[in-house]
């Protein structure tokens, strides 16, 4: 009976009780695990900013990107952050002419003054151009200059501090220009170009050429000299004085009067063609050479 009365029980029951829903210990479980997923995202993030080392830091910087204004800033930051342009650039100068190892090349250019030099600079053909003046600034800071060629110029004034702290200078041409007196020149100077001038000989200091001892290779050629330049150095080898005014020499113009024992036998070439002089008439002039001068004896 008893037995009966419980299986009436269950069956009464079991139409009452429904199974739970499968899906609703899922989205607790989804939920539980999305909440777990996005803390751990939170917490390395905070940890990669706070106590990740720079280069992290950066690679997460460059992944930025700026908008217009912050581009502009920088632009601008990066235009004001340039060094200030130095007041003797070198780069004009080797743009209008040629530099070249030491050498600077600016001819036929149209320049009217000296152009900035680089330091280094040795050579400067400067030749057919408009300069009409050279002073002392325009050489003041280029101590190894061996050679200047202003062949062609315009050149009336030549200050006489031109070439003072020059002690390297060899060469120096001056020809086809307009000057009408001699600067004071360097010491070692060993070739003087000088020729196609308005020279007058007092435009010539007694002695502009006296302690010049390198001095080889003097051309004076094609200017106003009325006589020959004195005190001319003992290391001469070549000199030209055509076509000038010259109308007398004396004993001791390339001699020693004194000294008839004295030859002057470093001399290979002296022209005073074209000047209103007869040479034959001043015989004693010569002995001292191993070779007369080139001109006219009759």
């Amino acid at each position: 009976m008893k037995t009966l009365q419980s299986t009436l029980l269950l069956l009464l029951f079991v139409p009452l009780m429904k199974p739970a829903p499968p899906t609703q210990q899922d989205p607790r479980i989804i939920y539980d695990y999305g909440t777990d997923n996005f803390e751990e995202s939170i917490f390395s993030q905070d940890y990669e900013d706070k106590y990740l080392d720079g280069k992290n830091i950066k690679e997460k910087e460059t992944v930025i990107i700026p908008d217009e204004k912050s581009l502009q800033l920088q632009k601008d930051e990066s235009i004001t952050s340039l060094p200030p342009k130095k007041e003797n650039d070198e780069m004009p100068t080797c743009l209008l002419c040629v530099c070249l190892s030491g050498s600077v090349y600016c001819e036929e250019v149209d320049i009217d003054t000296v152009p900035p030099l680089p330091k280094e600079s040795a050579y400067l053909y400067a030749r057919f151009n408009k300069i009409k003046k050279l002073t002392a600034k325009d050489f003041a800071d280029i101590p190894n200059l061996r050679r200047l060629d202003f062949t062609g110029n315009l050149i009336e004034d030549i200050e006489d501090g031109t070439f003072s702290k020059l002690s390297l200078l060899e060469e120096l041409s001056l020809a086809e220009n307009q000057l009408l007196k001699l600067p004071v020149l360097p010491p070692k100077l060993t070739l003087f170009n000088a020729k196609y001038n308005k020279i007058k000989s007092r435009g010539i200091k007694a002695n502009a050429f006296k302690k010049l001892n390198n001095l080889s290779f003097l051309y004076l050629d094609h200017n106003a000299l009325e006589s020959v330049p004195l005190n001319l150095p003992e290391s001469l080898r070549v000199i030209h004085l055509q076509f000038n005014s010259i109308t007398s020499i004396t004993d001791d113009t390339f001699c020693k009067a004194n000294d008839t024992s004295y030859i002057r036998d470093r001399i290979e070439e002296i022209r005073l063609e074209g000047n209103p002089i007869v040479l034959g008439k001043h015989p004693n002039s010569f002995i001292c050479l191993k070779r007369l001068p080139i001109g006219s004896y009759f």
